[in-house]
């Protein structure tokens, strides 16, 4: 049974993994943070496991006591609104936060053997858009989300919730070597590469080579720099997505989620 533990000193140790400066040290620690009661829930049903919860007050026999049930006998910290702002930095909107140990990355062999469809992510570093494509990837058909070693971590607080805890629906590792060799290693497992990026030499994104490749992995990268050229240059197509009113691109997680949208069907 879960423990409840009043907050009545904002700098004990226990805390530390809420705070707004403590997102890195949890990287190290093998921990990482759920807001919210849909992704904390999403979480849990993933096989997630709790270290502790923090709880607003009002919360405790509300809306969070399904989860404080389901936490087995970890410490649940509770408190005002106020202190729990105080403590964490900002407001929580839904009252709950869930300190969870990181679960194991499955290998990435067996991502792709087990996958026809999916997504690369070369040095994305913005959280909220790492949080949206996998968002997109879960819901619109991929079966995988892989990361070059340059890109945020998917379970820091902020993608977390963007993702709205698909992060815990669809499985993702990180892909060893620099471009282009992480392109050559999917051509090898059998992808067609196609990359998303501004070049003269594209195809559309409903080209059928694209859409009726039997494996098919779609290389995203970051906002601004876009793919490193070699990535591209090792790719066996580059796409794009038509524009109109002289727009020249989208944001990386909006043309994320046409592209699987397209993609992901087939």
């Amino acid at each position: 049974m879960a423990v409840l533990r009043e907050i009545t000193d904002l700098g004990a140790p226990e805390l530390a993994p809420y705070t707004d400066t403590a997102e890195l040290s949890l990287l190290r620690e093998g921990i990482f943070i759920a807001e919210s009661p849909k992704v904390v829930r999403t979480a849990l049903d993933s096989g997630c496991e709790p270290v502790s919860l923090l709880v607003e007050d009002k919360y405790v026999t509300g809306q969070a006591a399904d989860m404080i049930a389901r936490a087995g006998d970890v410490p649940v910290y509770h408190g005002s609104s106020a202190a729990l702002t105080e403590l964490t930095g900002y407001r929580l909107t839904q009252g709950v936060l869930a300190a969870m140990k990181r679960p194991p990355l499955p290998d990435i062999g067996d991502i792709l053997r087990d996958s026809r469809r999916v997504a690369l992510l070369e040095n994305i570093m913005n959280q909220t858009n790492t949080g949206a494509i996998f968002r997109s990837a879960a819901a619109l058909g991929f079966d995988a989300v892989l990361l070059t070693e340059g890109c945020s971590d998917p379970l820091f607080r902020r993608s977390v919730r963007v993702s709205m805890g698909s992060v815990f629906l669809i499985p993702w590792a990180y892909i060893g070597g620099s471009s282009p060799d992480y392109i050559r290693t999917l051509q090898a497992a059998g992808f067609v590469t196609a990359a998303m990026a501004l070049r003269s030499d594209t195809v559309t994104i409903d080209d059928p080579r694209v859409t009726g490749a039997e494996r098919l992995a779609v290389v995203l990268g970051t906002e601004g720099d876009g793919l490193l050229e070699a990535t591209i240059n090792e790719c066996d197509y580059t796409i794009k997505i038509p524009m109109s009113h002289g727009v020249d691109s989208l944001n990386v997680a909006a043309a994320s989620a046409v592209a699987f949208w397209q993609l992901g069907r087939h």
